[in-house]
């Protein structure tokens, strides 16, 4: 029989971490984080990290586990996160895996098995010399052309992904998407996955606010002391939506109220891509939130979907 696991999904502002937390102190639960950028340490506000407070004493893994500077993928992630849900199971307690990196959280439900494949530098460096010349864009619609699928969830600007897909394809003559789908193996949990949504207004109002809150906390002061740190600006760490911006403020080719807004727009596109993800996956129960409704009615609507299948 496998064991259960519960998984807290949804777009960017959308209320993830409080419900998984509401859903570990009811259910003496604990919480692997599934963000592919709260793993850096130092980038806590444009993260949206929970502070030791607002974790109200449950244990968050895979938090702060490596530095800015260094690199991370997808299979290291899954490993580190079955181990952690072991551990948990082993506690006797109910692990949570809650974020809202799709394919990080895709990589730990299906249990996907990672095959390494090999690289061609000389096709990566012709790609890179095509973004330079034409644009981010002009790659990107390589992508579209060859995998629409990946090229849907893959954002223009993550230059290093988009590069990467078409790399896979010129190496091994299959698709990411073709890739990832062979090597889905057994499950090895029982997921009891909630989705959170709500109406695209009350959404973007969220994202707008967060954002706001961000500036208002220090977000700038926190991207200064990174970029102090001696971290490339370059790397994957501050290609993160909010960092990237302020790097571009920082450096004079945007004011700040420019920067702000294109903070704003790419967190509302990247909630798009999100839900875009996440809606291929008939499994998951979508808990909607609209404009009338107060927000602890998500909380309400989970509770009564995992009283009736934990």
């Amino acid at each position: 029989m496998l064991s259960k696991i519960v998984g807290v999904v949804g777009p960017t502002a959308s209320g993830k971490t409080a419900l998984a937390i509401e859903i570990a102190k009811k259910y003496n639960g604990e919480i692997v984080s599934c963000d592919s950028m709260q793993i850096y340490k130092y980038m806590n506000i444009g993260t949206a990290k929970p502070s030791y407070d607002e974790m109200q004493g449950i244990p968050h893994h895979l938090i702060d586990i490596i530095e800015p500077s260094q690199s991370f993928n997808v299979a290291e992630f899954s490993q580190m996160a079955k181990e952690c849900i072991s551990d948990i199971l082993k506690c006797g307690k109910l692990p949570i895996l809650a974020g809202g990196t799709g394919l990080y959280f895709d990589s730990v439900i299906k249990n996907i098995k990672f095959t390494e494949i090999g690289h061609n530098e000389e096709y990566c460096k012709e790609l890179e010399n095509l973004a330079l010349i034409h644009g981010n864009e002009y790659v990107h619609n390589i992508l579209k052309e060859i995998d629409e699928a990946s090229a849907n969830v893959i954002h223009p600007n993550n230059l290093r992904r988009v590069i990467r897909a078409l790399e896979i394809y010129k190496v091994s003559g299959k698709t990411m998407t073709q890739c990832n789908e062979e090597s889905i193996q057994p499950p090895l949990y029982e997921p009891i996955i909630i989705g959170i949504n709500m109406d695209r207004e009350l959404l973007y109002d969220r994202i707008n606010k967060r954002v706001d809150i961000m500036m208002e906390n220090g977000l700038i002061d926190e991207v200064k002391h990174i970029l102090n740190m001696g971290i490339d600006q370059n790397s994957t760490a501050m290609q993160a939506i909010g960092y990237k911006e302020l790097v571009k403020y920082l450096s004079g080719s945007l004011s700040l109220d420019e920067a702000i807004e294109e903070i704003k727009l790419e967190s509302r596109r990247y909630a798009k891509r999100q839900l875009t993800w996440f809606r291929k996956n008939k499994d998951i129960h979508w808990v909607l939130l609209q404009k009338d409704y107060i927000f602890d009615t998500i909380h309400e609507k989970s509770f009564t979907i995992l009283k009736n299948l934990l």
